[in-house]
């Protein structure tokens, strides 16, 4: 059974730059999707950033030029790098996967399998 297990969020101030981790434990699947969401205090979670086996990414359009989606790879640990940070990136971050590729990527109803999360908070 996968497992996902967030790190590296923190607080920071805006304009600069966090590196989150996720460790993937135990992911057989031969296609996949693996990503990024987070969910600010009373707002719905949003996809930031999906990466599929071939390797598309894909962005959403709020973060696209300053977040970066990666994997290692023995697809052990799954990155967000965020750049250039602003106020509205604070929420908690989760990753996210599941097998084969998501049609709706970026939904969070397209994935099965979440870690705990973890917080980004930017200060402007």
């Amino acid at each position: 059974q996968v497992r996902l297990a967030e790190s590296g969020g923190g607080s920071v101030q805006a304009g600069g730059s966090l590196r989150l981790s996720c460790a993937v434990h135990e992911i057989t699947y031969s296609t996949y999707s693996m990503g990024w969401f987070r969910q600010a205090p009373g707002k719905e979670r949003e996809g930031v950033a999906v990466l599929r086996s071939g390797g598309n990414r894909f962005y959403a359009d709020s973060v696209k030029g300053r977040f970066t989606i990666s994997l290692d790879t023995d697809r052990t640990t799954l990155y967000l790098q965020m750049n250039s940070l602003k106020a509205e990136d604070t929420a908690m971050y989760y990753c996210a996967a599941r097998e084969g590729w998501a049609y709706l990527v970026l939904r969070d109803s397209s994935y099965n399998t979440w870690g705990q999360g973890t917080q980004v908070t930017v200060s402007s």
